[in-house]
């Protein structure tokens, strides 16, 4: 059910991908006789998520396990198998192309590699012109060519450079670029898709303060992508651990990162390289990660855990809420066991 209080709810989502190829790829010989079999890929699996209006959710876990099919699922460029997505009040999920226009200003999409998300055709005015006249249409030239210049100012980019194109800067100012084009329509919430994973260390931490700094200016709210721990620590207000198209865990930075309750999420952690630390605490898992093409029964990491028992292989978790206010999907937790 949607989630009065929230900027956006998704309850229940499921997005699989159909790799299986043409009909003969299908066709396969199995008994003495010829079996169509499908190939489906299954990205997200019943996930249930609430953003608060002004709060960045960190969405965090390994390669593959669903997080970039989640964000586009939010903004309607896959569009779901089941399940319900809500802005605000509004239903969107099952909105055609044209219903989805007034929600596309308020939500905007960062990619993860500024190079292949930017026209190289285009000069930097011209990519930044191209959403404030699509969706503000009543505008004057010379109102365009202010707002062009007062958001590069903004995001750390000389205006002067407006008539240059993508290919002339660097990755750190193609991003900056990228984020200019999010905020050209004053958006009310961004999916932030890995945005920073592709540069250096320290163009990081000058993203990272930038998008923190427009969110102040601006009450923006995040659904921030990533798989790098140390940057969603500092920058999330909540943290989704996501395990093969499911989440695991969900609670507040602090709290997630000092009392993880889940196994998955307490392995994750330990891999966190910290100064200072003077034993080794890395949890090692067996096995290795499944296929998200032939999902294992029962909870999904069960092949990996090491306080996995029969009821693990058998029965689904379902996230359980817990007093501090956090949420797990884990059967030890519910039994006590962890």
């Amino acid at each position: 059910m949607e989630n009065n209080n929230a900027l956006l709810t998704i309850t229940n989502l499921v997005k699989h991908f159909d790799i299986s190829g043409g009909l003969l790829e299908q066709l396969t010989w199995e008994d003495w006789r010829i079996v169509r079999r499908r190939t489906t890929v299954k990205a997200v699996n019943d996930v249930s998520l609430s953003i608060r209006p002004r709060e960045i959710l960190g969405v965090v876990g390994e390669s593959g396990c669903g997080k970039s099919t989640l964000a586009r699922a939010v903004l309607g460029l896959y569009p779901p198998d089941s399940g319900k997505i809500y802005y605000q009040d509004n239903r969107i999920d099952h909105l055609t192309s044209r219903q989805m226009l007034p929600f596309r200003k308020k939500m905007q999409m960062i990619f993860q590699d500024p190079y292949a998300s930017l026209n190289p055709r285009m000069t930097v005015k011209r990519i930044l012109e191209e959403p404030f006249l699509f969706h503000k249409r009543s505008t004057t030239p010379n109102e365009v060519q202010n707002k062009v210049a007062e958001v590069m100012q903004q995001v750390g980019v000389e205006p002067s450079w407006a008539t240059r194109y993508p290919h002339e800067f660097s990755g750190g100012q193609r991003q900056r670029i990228s984020i200019a084009r999010a905020l050209m329509v004053d958006p009310e919430f961004i999916v932030a898709d890995e945005p920073v994973s592709a540069l250096d260390v320290s163009i990081q931490a000058q993203i990272l303060n930038l998008l923190m700094k427009a969110q102040e200016e601006r009450g923006l709210t995040y659904l921030f992508i990533t798989h790098d721990l140390s940057v969603v620590k500092h920058f999330s207000t909540r943290v989704a651990v996501m395990y093969l198209g499911t989440v695991c865990e969900l609670g507040a930075t602090g709290e997630l990162y000092q009392s993880p309750r889940h196994p998955y999420t307490r392995a994750l952690l330990s891999a966190i390289p910290e100064l200072g630390r003077q034993k080794a605490k890395h949890v090692k898992l067996k096995g290795e990660v499944p296929t998200p093409i032939d999902l294992p029964s029962g909870c999904v990491f069960h092949g990996r855990c090491l306080y996995a028992n029969e009821r693990c292989t058998q029965e689904i978790p379902k996230l359980i809420d817990l007093n501090s206010g956090a949420q797990v999907a884990c059967h030890g937790v519910e039994e006590g066991r962890l």
